[in-house]
């Protein structure tokens, strides 16, 4: 008989949903996402470009469908939709279970649109379409990149009743203008007669990138005490976020929607492996305790968490003095803060299409080897 951790059993019981970031088709069949579930509290998933292009290096669990999408001629574009909503689809049965036993809030599996559309909110509502249809599965998240285009986008897809994984926030600002689009979308989605209990989301606000991003130009500061401030933003910033979340919650505008059905659009703690090696390995796990969000971890991330990890509750409602000094303090040592999420999003937003280019580039030199032998 399996047994959960209790290091990551005790991290769901405060509140937070533990998702792993990463899928393949060898962890769909071979039964470890299964084994996730039953032995470290996973109750979803979440994918991105650069995991489908890990995955698909993997040719072995895909030369099945490869051949066959080959024979069909198929070009590389839709051999990649095939190949990445299977998986999906296929992860969303698994965690179907999950899904029932908790009403719908939990039991999700992400799907990002192309990110070379991020910046075309038309494009993006498009895709959303065909994604959500084509895996046909009420637990489903369709993930949209929350650029000022993306916001629009968020807004059309959550009115036609689609579930949205809101991803690439790194800033308190575009946070706030997040909550809005969702708002909006759930106020047309009433207005259109949807079931607004039936519609789910997530805003994804990525944490390590901001103190990679911080931390560098903290390096390059000459003010004094600005090395005592490494490593503090990527929490103090995601800190203020919840605050944000909190806030929001507390509005007359939240409560109308709340009395029609809705649910909260969570927030969902992402980039949480540690990139610094000098900073603790399940830093921007246990420092990001609250009830009502998700931590979405790497699996090295999520291993080190039920290795050693220590929950000690409500990590994140008492810090909002402390995190506001701090972005103010990383302010006074000359650290831009507008800048600095500007330059993660756009470097994140090319990192996604680089890994799309890869992950296509992938299956094309699989296709081409298939058709070749046929």
């Amino acid at each position: 008989m399996t047994e959960q951790n209790q290091n990551t059993q005790a991290l769901a019981e405060a509140g937070v949903s533990i998702w792993l970031d990463d899928l393949s088709r060898h962890r769909i069949t071979s039964g470890n996402l299964q084994e996730l579930i039953q032995t470290r509290s996973v109750t979803g998933v979440t994918t991105n470009p650069s995991i489908f292009a890990a995955a698909l290096k993997d040719g072995g669990p895909y030369r099945e469908q490869l051949q066959e999408l080959a024979r069909e001629g198929v070009d590389v574009e839709r051999a990649v939709f095939e190949l990445t909503t299977r998986d999906v689809r296929e992860a969303c049965d698994v965690f179907a279970p999950v899904h029932q036993q908790t009403d719908g809030v939990d039991g999700r599996v992400s799907i990002e649109v192309d990110p070379r559309s991020a910046r075309e909110a038309e494009a993006t509502v498009s895709e959303a379409r065909e994604l959500a249809a084509a895996v046909g599965r009420d637990n489903v998240l369709i993930k949209i990149p929350a650029t000022t285009e993306g916001l629009e986008a968020i807004t059309a897809v959550l009115a036609e009743g689609i579930s949205v994984n809101v991803t690439l926030i790194f800033s308190l600002t575009r946070y706030r203008e997040v909550l809005n689009a969702w708002l909006l979308g759930l106020e047309q989605a009433l207005a259109a007669g949807h079931a607004l209990k039936d519609i789910h989301s997530v805003a994804s606000f990525f944490v390590s990138r901001v103190d990679t991003e911080v931390d560098r130009r903290l390096d390059a500061s000459s003010s004094p005490g600005a090395g005592d401030l490494r490593g503090l933003a990527g929490l103090a910033n995601a800190r203020l976020a919840y605050r944000i979340f909190t806030d929001t919650l507390d509005t007359e505008r939240w409560r109308l929607l709340a009395d029609a059905g809705a649910r909260p659009q969570r927030p969902l703690w992402a980039s949480t492996g540690t990139k610094d090696p000098a900073l603790p390995d399940t830093l921007y796990v246990t420092g990001l305790v609250a009830p009502g969000t998700v931590n979405t971890m790497p699996e090295k991330t999520l291993e080190a968490l039920a290795d050693h990890g220590v929950v000690q509750g409500d990590t994140i409602s008492s810090a909002y003095e402390t995190s506001d000094r701090i972005l103010d303090s990383v302010g006074h040592a000359g650290v831009d803060y507008q800048d600095v999420v500007r330059t993660l999003e756009d470097e994140g937003l090319q990192k996604f299409v680089d890994s799309w280019q890869e992950l296509l580039q992938t299956v094309r030199t699989a296709l081409d080897q298939h058709r070749s032998t046929t």
